[in-house]
């Protein structure tokens, strides 16, 4: 099974971009990732507050529909139910918003597959004649911009697709080949950096990238005090000190709102973690594992927010993640400068099928020596999600950020090991509610200088 595409595949070559490459090899991903889903699994709903894996099996196909040749191109419908149906996924609040989203059908694999041969018929005719440098028939068309967004969106869509497939139970799943054994692993200490006070800039300049989404606009530069974070993510080894102080049973360590989630939902310790035969177990994608201490700890902001109290810090804004991850050199594609991403610099991509030990790629350092900013799981920061000044919704997706400028989402970056590689650019952002259990998040703790 071949998962990890080529970060540079498909780049400008001649006038263009080879679009119609880019579109086979990320759709030859995705059915990768579907097939480790047994058939008698295809309806299941392993998470209460997505939809089941049919949906995502049709959305994908069903937003492209929509996106450009419904909206762009003004074609009508060959099956308007269908494009309905897979026309936006759910984020919500809570089980009861989404029991009232749920559905009591689905339609048959068949029936899916018909409707994706359709649009892929569509979709590689239109690619046979479009030129990305000749002058478009719509804005959206301009540079490819409406391409751009179908493809980060079906990227995107596979980490999603990844976490909802680890909550099935492993007999449901077809794991793929993996290797035998890991590089030896680092022995490191955990430490701080004291970052100097210095420029940060967020987002992005128009043009800067061949494509970003609109919360990553207009750019945007601060200056921050000296501040002091970890040199690594948090691991599970150091979390477990939190779990043992009985650190979910004191109410000092949280806020408010986070109390009264962690006692309604009984939690005792992070949503990836059992009890096993009185020792601690991982749930790892194809097993369970005993935990690995080195590894980074997933949790929710909730918890990264009460670990961060109980050790005396607090988490990192998003400003500090820029600053410690950047430093000066503010146009910087990745921590590391500008080599692309691959595996001597961060664990992402597909490159593994779970995280690595915490300081596996010193390399990925950043001009300060904070490692491991990008890859293993996306990091959490202390900032809401909330529009730079100046911002502007996108044409092709006006409701993807917008939506969720709530206060009850907040921003993390990085990336994950499940993240394309073309989505670990500098500006991009990603969130999700604090109290969301089931995505890949690391964090790591910061401190005022003194």
């Amino acid at each position: 099974m071949s998962i990890a595409i080529d970060a540079n595949q498909g780049q400008h070559q001649g006038q263009g971009v080879q679009f119609t490459s880019l579109f086979k090899t990320t759709q030859a991903r995705t059915r990768a990732l579907f097939d480790l889903v047994k058939p008698e699994a295809y309806w299941a709903q392993p998470i209460a507050l997505r939809h089941p894996i049919v949906f995502y099996d049709g959305h994908i196909h069903g937003f492209l529909w929509n996106t450009l040749f419904r909206k762009v191109l003004g074609r009508p419908s060959f099956n308007p139910d269908f494009d309905m149906l897979f026309a936006r996924g759910i984020d919500p609040a809570s089980l009861v918003d989404a029991q009232a989203k749920s559905r009591a059908s689905w339609p048959e694999p068949d029936e899916v597959a018909q409707y994706k041969a359709c649009i892929d018929e569509a979709l590689y005719g239109f690619l046979e004649t479009f030129d990305p440098g000749q002058p478009a028939s719509h804005p959206l068309l301009t540079h490819g911009e409406i391409l751009y967004l179908l493809l980060e969106h079906e990227w995107m869509h596979q980490e999603t697709l990844l976490y909802i497939i680890h909550q099935l139970p492993h007999h449901l799943k077809n794991p793929p080949q993996r290797p035998d054994a890991r590089p030896p692993q680092p022995q490191i200490q955990p430490e701080s950096i004291e970052i100097p006070r210095g420029e940060v800039r967020l987002g992005a300049y128009p043009g800067e990238f061949p494509y970003g989404w609109d919360n990553e606009f207009p750019a945007m530069t601060m200056t921050l005090a000296r501040f002091a974070i970890d040199r690594y993510p948090i691991t599970n080894g150091q979390f477990l000190s939190f779990v043992e102080a009985g650190g979910y049973a004191n109410p000092e360590y949280w806020r408010p709102a986070d109390w009264a989630w962690c006692q309604q939902e009984k939690k005792q310790h992070p949503f990836f973690w059992k009890r096993q035969d009185g020792q601690w177990q991982l749930r790892d994608l194809f097993e369970d594992i005993p935990l690995p201490l080195d590894w980074p700890v997933f949790v929710t902001q909730a918890e990264a927010t009460a670990y961060a109290r109980f050790v005396g810090k607090r988490l990192p804004t998003e400003a500090e993640f820029h600053r410690a991850a950047y430093g000066d050199a503010l146009d910087a594609p990745y921590p590391w400068g500008w080599e692309a991403p691959g595996p001597t610099v961060a664990n992402v991509a597909f490159q593994a099928w779970s995280p690595m030990p915490v300081g596996s790629h010193p390399k990925g350092a950043s001009p300060y020596g904070v490692e491991d900013l990008v890859g293993d799981a996306w990091e959490w920061t202390a900032t809401p999600f909330a529009p730079f000044p100046g911002f502007k919704p996108s044409q092709g997706y006006p409701q993807y950020s917008a939506d969720f400028f709530d206060g009850q989402h907040y921003v993390m970056k990085g990336g994950s090991c499940f993240t394309d590689a073309r989505l670990l650019r500098r500006p991009l952002r990603n969130w999700f509610y604090g109290h969301y259990p089931y995505m890949y998040a690391k964090f790591r703790c910061v401190s005022d200088a003194v």
